[in-house]
């Protein structure tokens, strides 16, 4: 699949049962990084926040959840199906993410991943870089605990 394939666009409340499934889909139990359903729902209106849905025909296959406050964004989450990931899609999603925080005036960017999670590669290569560490913040489905790395970005509007 290529990037060529996937459509990117706004999301709404309406979305969140395909968020879900893409969620359920792209994150594993063992680390302890998904949401629930009230817990994107209960966000999702508030001021600021975003939603992005990445799209193959009808059929969402990725997603990013975001919010800006005043000139700082965070990238809450950012999923994407198994069987859509290394096809440019999470790159697409996070362009998106960059691309909408600075329309929105911000000119910092923050997100939180796991230590160890692939994505983290992705994120570096957009020019994110670490400034903090949260230990234990994740906690599996076994009880093991992960840490979060704290990445940012500046960019210039």
């Amino acid at each position: 699949m290529t990037t060529a394939e996937i459509s990117i666009d706004a999301g709404s409340l309406l979305d969140i049962e395909a968020v879900m499934a893409v969620m359920d889909d792209s994150f594993d139990a063992a680390f302890g990084e998904a949401w629930t359903a009230p817990q994107c729902a209960g966000l999702m209106p508030m001021a600021g926040v975003w939603l992005t849905l990445a799209r193959r025909g009808d059929e969402a296959v990725g997603f990013s959840l975001s919010r800006v406050v005043l000139r700082e964004a965070e990238l809450l989450l950012l999923a994407v199906r198994r069987d859509a990931q290394r096809s440019g899609t999470g790159r697409a999603l996070l362009d998106a993410f960059i691309h909408s925080a600075a329309a929105r005036g911000a000119e910092h960017l923050h997100l939180e991943v796991r230590d160890g999670n692939a994505a983290v590669k992705l994120y570096s290569a957009a020019g994110f870089s670490e400034v903090g560490r949260r230990p234990a913040y994740y906690r599996g489905s076994d009880g093991q605990v992960f840490d979060a790395l704290t990445l940012a970005k500046s960019i210039h509007n």
